[in-house]
């Protein structure tokens, strides 16, 4: 286990760029080919995300959904250009568990052409919609690294009706496949309570839990366990005002409750840390592997990257 002062403790910071009509949470009322009917307001949610970071010095990851690239690749080099890591979040937020393997190929395609080609830079970090990479579609981390991707943020160890990988490793790791190319995974902010694995730190969780909950929650991950904590959202989250759609009472409970204080609640966590995009930390996970690989205290092979 890493220890207190390890360097590669830096916390990490992302954010999901997609817009309200694109959630999960409405995707049974809403499809994809019905997108470019509705007014967005992805640019100026994230504008205003970008304005934020910048108050508070914070550098970050932009999972950024392929559709979004493809029609306003002038918001995504504006992310690049403020000193932010770009990332993908796929192309049509179609969840992997849904995909086929060639299916979930070509997405990751198209999405990367859209992207770098906005960005004018090459992408390595990968976010599933939904963190819809489980127990049963592990098959998409190899398809990553054959991509030439570096590591995937799409884990949730818990137990969620939509996603969800319970008895997942909670903490960063690497991978490694045939290929023998370093991979890493970058699970979501978990914490044990009682035997159960909890969410904390992100999206809804932030919104729905009590604010001493999570405050509590990452001072454990953080100060208890000695591990990295992964704090995420999307740009919808902090916009109170955005359109209203119908949908189930499940859906609509988990999309719009706590919208007015996301941005406080996201001003009071960026207020008390240091936060990193997730290619600098997986870039300093892998410089330490390889150091420890070269003084013999773990395999070259070694599938944990802080074991």
């Amino acid at each position: 286990m890493p220890k207190p002062s390890d360097p590669i403790l830096s916390d990490m910071l992302s954010v999901d760029v997609e817009d309200y009509y694109h959630v999960e949470a409405f995707a049974d009322r809403i499809p994809s080919e019905s997108w470019s009917s509705f007014p967005s307001r992805v640019r100026a949610n994230t504008e205003r995300v970008l304005q934020i970071f910048e108050e508070y010095g914070c550098r970050a990851t932009f999972f950024i959904l392929g559709w979004v690239a493809e029609r306003d690749p002038g918001l995504v080099r504006e992310i690049a250009q403020a000193g932010h890591e770009v990332a993908c979040h796929s192309y049509n937020h179609r969840l992997v568990s849904s995909l086929t393997r060639e299916e979930f190929r070509q997405d990751l395609r198209r999405a990367r052409i859209a992207i770098e080609g906005a960005a004018g830079r090459r992408i390595v970090g990968y976010r599933a919609p939904s963190f819809s990479i489980g127990r049963d579609n592990q098959w998409a981390l190899e398809i990553l690294s054959e991509e030439g991707f570096l590591y995937d943020s799409s884990i949730f160890p818990i137990r969620h009706d939509v996603y969800g990988f319970p008895g997942a490793r909670r903490f960063p790791y690497r991978l490694q496949f045939p290929s023998n190319r370093a991979f890493y995974e970058i699970p979501m902010t978990t914490v044990r309570v009682l035997g159960m694995t909890l969410p904390a730190g992100g999206g809804g969780y932030l919104r729905l839990l009590p604010v001493h909950y999570n405050r509590w929650a990452l001072r454990q991950v953080r100060g208890k366990e000695h591990q990295p904590i992964v704090l995420y959202f999307h740009p919808w989250e902090i916009d109170p005002h955005q359109p209203r759609m119908a949908g189930r009472w499940k859906s609509r409970l988990r999309h719009y409750i706590g919208l007015e204080g996301m941005e406080r609640r996201l001003r009071e966590l960026l207020a008390g840390g240091r936060f990193i995009p997730l290619i600098d930390f997986v870039s300093q996970l892998d410089s330490a592997h390889e150091a420890r690989a070269r003084n013999g205290e773990v395999p070259a092979s070694a599938i944990l990257a802080g074991s």
